[in-house]
């Protein structure tokens, strides 16, 4: 092992810039906007965990869903910062009649049943404006993209993601499921 030696950073009057060559489009293949779980380690959750602690785990880690296991580490669902909203708390403390803290990640996923996902070979033959527009028609801002033969997750799909790369705000409404309405009129 050698010391390294510091240097006076007085002469650096500019900042290097990263050459950004491969601008992703509408045209671009969606595997430019898939963050691919053979590559990236998934932001996941225990579904035992406080379901008070998603919320600050989700901020400090920048991300707007997590991938939820049991205690085997088989996936069951996912959960977002917006299904552990504190309105939804607040319901789910009325609910269930348990107190803030007896509330678990478990009792606010979306159960891995009632997702829907991209299959992985059918990605790898589409484009972003593909991806965006099945994004739009059933109102998803993430969608899991799983490899059908080996039945795993492989990866996450993100409206965020997508945005960033093309450098434009995208606008994907939540489309209410029919259940939902029933229990808004039901309400």
């Amino acid at each position: 092992m050698h010391t390294l030696q510091l240097h006076k950073t007085d002469a650096a009057d500019r900042l290097a810039w990263p050459v950004v060559e491969n601008k992703v489009s509408v045209t671009s293949s969606a595997m430019a906007v898939f963050t691919d779980f053979k590559q990236y380690m998934p932001h996941v959750i225990d579904e035992n965990a406080p379901a008070t602690r998603v919320e600050k785990i989700m901020r400090q880690s920048h991300v707007r869903m997590m991938l939820v296991v049991d205690a085997n580490n088989a996936f069951t669902g996912i959960v977002t910062s917006q299904d552990v909203s504190e309105q939804h708390i607040v319901q789910k403390i009325a609910e269930l009649k348990v107190p803030r803290d007896g509330l678990v990640v478990r009792d606010f996923m979306q159960a891995k049943t009632s997702l829907m996902s991209f299959d992985f070979t059918e990605l790898t033959k589409s484009s972003v404006g593909d991806v965006v527009e099945t994004l739009k028609d059933y109102g998803q801002h993430h969608c899991l993209v799983l490899d059908r033969d080996s039945h795993e997750v492989r990866g996450v799909i993100s409206v965020s993601d997508i945005a960033r790369e093309l450098r434009a705000p995208l606008d994907v409404q939540d489309k209410p499921t029919f259940s939902q309405l029933i229990r808004v009129l039901a309400a």
